[in-house]
This record gives structure tokens, C-alpha cells and sequence, in this order.
């Protein structure tokens, strides 16, 4: 969880900040253009954010959130980003360890 909440904070990473306001009170400048996620550990399983993560627009094809974990079919990909994820598969882990834990 300490490592996942470092991600979802890092401007640099996870970027979750510019869409997301989340229970980080040093983190100024939060979005919020995507559900706050004070609470969202109670609101959806483990499983449920994992997906959302990996690939919202499978849950909601008009989704604004990235696709975290994908690497295909995407458009308007930078060369540098090409055949990459955005975030590792232990980096997702980590996010869904701290986001289960806002209850």
C-alpha cells in the first residue's frame, strides 16, 4: 500500500492526480474530473479496481482513464511509449493494495 499510494500521488508515474481527488492532503492541485477516491475501497473489490486500471474503456467504452496495463490496439501513442504499459504489473498491484485500503 505505502508504494502504490506513492504512485498514485507521483506526478511523474501514475499521474492519477490530475483526474482523481484522493486523501493525500500534502498533494495540492487535485482533479477532479474522475470520481474522488476517498472511500473507493468500499465502493469497489480489489478485483473491480484491478480492471479499471488495466483497461476502464472494457468497462466503459467512453472512459477518459488511460489504460494502465495495455500495450495494443491503442491510438496516438508516443514512439517512446509504443509496445509499453504505463504502469508494470506490480506497480498495479500496489495501487489496488492502497486504493482497497480507503474504506
Amino acid at each position: 500500500p505505502v508504494r502504490g499510494r506513492a504512485i498514485v500521488a507521483s506526478r511523474q508515474q501514475g499521474l492519477c492526480l490530475l483526474c482523481h481527488s484522493a486523501p493525500i492532503a500534502e498533494e495540492r492541485f487535485q482533479g477532479d474530473l474522475a470520481p474522488n477516491l476517498a472511500g473507493v475501497g468500499a465502493r469497489a473489490t480489489a478485483a473491480q479496481l484491478r480492471a479499471r486500471m488495466v483497461d476502464s474503456r472494457r468497462l466503459n467504452p467512453d472512459s477518459i482513464m488511460p489504460a494502465y496495463f495495455r500495450s495494443t490496439e491503442l491510438t496516438r501513442v508516443g514512439a517512446s511509449w509504443q509496445s509499453r504499459t504505463l504502469l508494470d504489473a506490480q506497480q498495479i498491484e500496489d495501487v489496488v493494495a492502497w486504493l482497497v485500503t480507503l474504506k
